[in-house]
């Protein structure tokens, strides 16, 4: 129930139904611009997919009797209801052969750029200040980055992702 061409490009994107937010954050942490929206309308949800070229990933199996995807107008990835968010992201990832990349975004899903920590240093919260020596700012919403206590939670179970055969 894919509906998957042989989709592989460089800038892969996608869009994630209201099932799938958590997919969608963890698509992120491995590199990719997903975005997701809680309770959008699947007519907006295809709409945006065509416009922005992103696949559409959706645990909604009446999505996929839609014309747009089954004609391949959009492209879509049926996501099997009963995995967990890191078997999602696994399931993603393996199905479409995608590597993992440097992160994005965790709000937004856009490219992160450095910035000197001595630039936004009065946006730094103290600890993070002290422990941390880089920083990035989201080039889509603007939020400030680091890799803190957090990314050492994250980064073990992407490596453990990454490296399922």
């Amino acid at each position: 129930m894919a509906y998957m061409a042989d989709y592989h490009e460089p800038d892969t994107r996608f869009i994630c139904d209201a099932m799938l937010g958590g997919l969608a954050h963890w698509l992120r942490a491995a590199g990719y611009d997903a975005l997701y929206k809680y309770g959008i309308e699947d007519d907006r949800l295809l709409a945006r997919a065509a416009q922005e070229d992103r696949i559409v990933l959706s645990s909604d199996g009446p999505l996929f009797q839609r014309n747009v995807i089954k004609n391949g107008d959009v492209n879509a990835l049926y996501i099997p209801q009963q995995l967990s968010k890191f078997a999602q992201l696994e399931y993603v990832m393996k199905k479409l052969d995608l590597p993992r990349r440097e992160p994005r975004c965790m709000s937004c899903g856009g490219l992160p750029v450095e910035v000197h920590k001595h630039e936004v240093m009065s946006e730094i919260p103290p600890l993070a200040y002290k422990n941390c020596d880089r920083f990035w700012r989201c080039r889509r919403c603007g939020k400030l980055l680091w890799r803190g206590t957090h990314w050492d939670r994250i980064a073990p179970r992407l490596d453990e992702i990454a490296s399922q055969d």
